[in-house]
């Protein structure tokens, strides 16, 4: 089966769409903060919402810092 697939280098490939990406990551956590403001009054899934738009923005940051310093193409 492996012998069946082309050899392709690395800069062959498509490149990814980074800019798509970041609007996503950036609509997904304004949605998620955006869930804080629903008719819930014991708010028990807070930590998770803010958790996981946090999570999803440290991602983010860190690849844009590792993209502006050379480190990820």
């Amino acid at each position: 089966m492996a012998s069946e697939e082309p050899v392709t280098s690395p800069d062959q490939h498509k490149p990814t769409p980074i800019k798509l990406y970041r609007i996503a990551g950036v609509v997904i956590i304004v949605s998620l903060l955006l869930m804080l403001f629903g008719n819930n009054e014991v708010n028990t899934g807070a930590p998770w919402l803010i958790g996981t738009a946090a999570l999803i923005a440290i991602v983010m940051i860190v690849d844009a810092v590792q993209r502006r310093n050379g480190l990820k193409d």
